[in-house]
This record gives C-alpha cells, structure tokens and sequence, in this order.
C-alpha cells in the first residue's frame, strides 16, 4: 500500500515563506507524476502543481511565478517551495501521485493521496 506523507506545513505572515515535503513509501513511485492539491474552508480541491518523473512542471496561475514544485527520485520526495505567500493561499495541501500519461492538472488523474497539511497565512 503506498503512504503519502506531507510536512513544512505551519503558520507564516503575508509575504513569507514555506517549503512542503511530501515522502512516499514505495519505490515505483519515483516512475509516477507528482503534484499539489489544496482545500480552502468550503471550498473544492484546486490544483496548485505538478511534476513529472522527467522533470516537467505544471503550475496554476494563481501561484506561478511564487511557488517552485520539485523532486528529488532517490528520496522519493517531492517539495513545493512557497514564496511570498498571501491569506488567499491559507489552506490544507496534499500530495498526490499519478501516472505520467495522465492530465495532472485533474484530481481524479491521481491513485495515491497524502492526509495532508494545513498552510496558514495571516495578513
């Protein structure tokens, strides 16, 4: 069974910084399309980035240009790098992984969730 645990989650002023983790279990997930979800209070999951096993990135616009998605296979990590951060971002992020034919930019594209971890910004 594949576990996806995320961490870096916290409290941060407007205009700081967090970096999230995301390791997995099992090795073949090194082979998948990694990304970021998030959940505001009472609102639908929304995708914030992707990555390919070969490197290619994906981003929403709302976060481009502030958040960097990478990974590192031989952890079996994958980070997502949030800079200058605002209210707005303030919800619970979650890896998941997919195959990498699939379109990422979609949810129900990926096999394996994380529980996630709450991101808080205060203005």
């Amino acid at each position: 069974q594949v576990q996806l645990v995320e961490s870096g989650g916290g409290l941060v002023q407007a205009g700081g910084s967090l970096r999230l983790s995301c390791a997995a279990s099992e090795r073949t997930i090194s082979t998948y399309a990694l990304g970021w979800f998030r959940q505001a209070p009472g609102k639908g999951r929304e995708f914030v980035a992707a990555i390919r096993s070969s490197g290619s990135t994906y981003y929403a616009d709302l976060v481009k240009g502030r958040f960097t998605i990478s990974r590192d296979n031989a952890k079996i990590t994958v980070y997502l790098q949030m800079n200058g951060l605002k209210p707005e971002d303030t919800a619970v992020y979650s890896c998941a992984a997919a195959r990498n034919s699939a379109s990422l930019y979609t949810s129900g594209s990926y096999s394996y969730w994380g529980q996630g971890t709450q991101v808080t910004v205060s203005s």
